[in-house]
């Protein structure tokens, strides 16, 4: 089982900035993609940002420009900075990790409890 856990959330004021951060842990895991979603309140949970072994990444347009995503591969460890912080970007983050068991050879998809980022006006 790959345990995933996140670190950095907080209260920040409009225009400044936060950096997430996540690491995995386990035995026997290999991993492909590393992400971060986020769940504002009474809304459904949705994708920030995601980046590949390869370093591919991809992010979603309302965080184009503001946030960036990178990762150590070395420390199996993903980061989020966040800047230019809005208050629509309340949310919980989660962070996400996909890959596989090499012992089992098979897919696991596993999340973190959450960290919460709240942005005032």
């Amino acid at each position: 089982q790959v345990q995933v856990k996140e670190s950095g959330g907080g209260l920040v004021q409009a225009g400044g900035s936060l950096r997430l951060s996540c690491v995995a842990s386990g035995s026997f895991f290999s991993i492909n993609a590393m992400g971060w979603y986020r769940q504002p309140p009474g809304k459904e949970r949705e994708l920030v940002a995601s980046i590949t072994n390869g370093g591919i990444t991809n992010y979603a347009d309302s965080v184009k420009g503001r946030f960036t995503i990178s990762r150590d591969n070395g420390k199996n460890a993903v980061d989020l900075q966040m800047s230019s912080l809005k208050p629509e970007d309340t949310a919980a983050y989660y962070c996400n990790v996909q890959g596989s068991n090499i012992l089992w050879r098979r897919p696991y998809d596993s999340w973190g409890q959450g960290t919460q980022v709240t942005v005032s006006s």
